[in-house]
């Protein structure tokens, strides 16, 4: 290869440690980088919550633009926020190795507890306020969009009490010393595709250039068991607006299991399903399984459900 890999990120320092951490991989393998900060809806829109902005692919679409010019070899997300289907003339090229997948809390307060009365936890994601809502009724959810350091700078101004997060970024950015809590993935299961980086392709990108980025950046387990999670959230025709969650693993016994389910915004009816299978070709056929008997068994009432209390929030406005 004569000509840089040029590799497209979003800008923040989170986006950008992964583009680097990319960029380390394969120049290690010998081959010269460049990195393309490109910016996305996603971070210009941030007066409103993600489920309120009303498109897919808020932080993917204009890198995916990007590709299709050549204006990028790559592009590289964080795989939780790459829409469920991706376009005809793009494909998903690797998945690297999985940080620990867990929600987190983070404060300030090292004496920080989940069981104090009316506490205000920040957080832009539904699954995670549907779940505190389950599990913490008492605690106050309020809306932290930014990067990771303007929701620190907010927590620090005190506009909340803590932030929940994933640890993956908390994690890749150094700021484990304020982990006050470690949230049980067996209970806070995370969204689909959480703690790993998704690297994005035009399906036209020159053949040997493929090939040698898949070879260098792909994990095999981590992409398996992202096949199967995107292959639910795909089925229940879903986003990060929606409060689904789904997360793949290995058992001992080297089947591959999912666990997937919904929530509603409340937090009030809870909906999972978890099976496995021996066949890692079976993945996606799993995600499917999982997907259909969750909205079998109630989850597409819930999701009627939320898509109504969208519309009248909608007809307010």
């Amino acid at each position: 290869m004569t000509s840089p890999i040029r590799i497209g990120t979003r800008g923040s320092k989170l986006a950008l440690w992964q583009a680097n951490h990319v960029a380390d991989t394969l120049n290690a393998a010998g081959l010269e980088t460049e990195i393309v900060i490109i910016t996305t809806k996603g971070d210009v829109v941030l007066d409103r919550s993600l489920d309120k902005i009303g498109a897919k692919g808020v932080f993917t679409e204009e890198l995916e633009e990007s590709l299709r010019t050549g204006h990028i070899d790559i592009a590289v997300h964080s795989a939780k926020d790459v829409q469920s289907s991706i376009p005809d003339d793009l494909e998903l090229l690797a998945f690297m190795p999985r940080e620990k997948v867990n929600d987190v809390i983070i404060s300030f307060d090292p004496g920080f507890s989940l069981d104090r009365p009316d506490i205000v936890l920040g957080t832009s994601s539904t699954r995670r306020r549907a779940m505190l809502k389950r599990y913490y009724p008492h605690a106050i959810t309020a809306e932290a969009r930014g990067n990771l350091q303007t929701r620190l700078r907010k927590l620090e101004e005190g506009q909340y009490d803590a932030l929940v997060l994933a640890f993956a970024g908390v994690h890749r950015m150094e700021y484990d010393s304020l982990i006050v809590r470690v949230l049980p993935e067996t209970q806070f299961i995370p969204a689909a595709g959480q703690g790993s980086v998704a690297i994005e392709c035009a399906k036209n990108l020159d053949l040997p250039r493929k090939l040698a980025l898949r070879n260098l950046l792909d994990d095999p387990d981590a992409h398996t068991c992202l096949r199967a999670e995107r292959a639910y959230l795909r089925t229940m025709e879903g986003g990060c607006s929606i409060p689904s969650f789904a997360l793949a693993t290995f058992t001992d016994e080297g089947a591959l299991q999912l666990h997937g389910g919904l929530i509603s915004l409340d937090g009030q009816q809870f909906v999972e399903e978890i099976q496995e299978t021996h066949d890692a070709d079976d993945a996606e056929a799993l995600g499917v399984r999982v997907a259909e008997a969750v909205l079998s068994r109630g989850g597409e009432q819930i999701l009627q459900d939320i898509r109504q209390h969208r519309d009248s929030e909608s007809a307010t406005f």
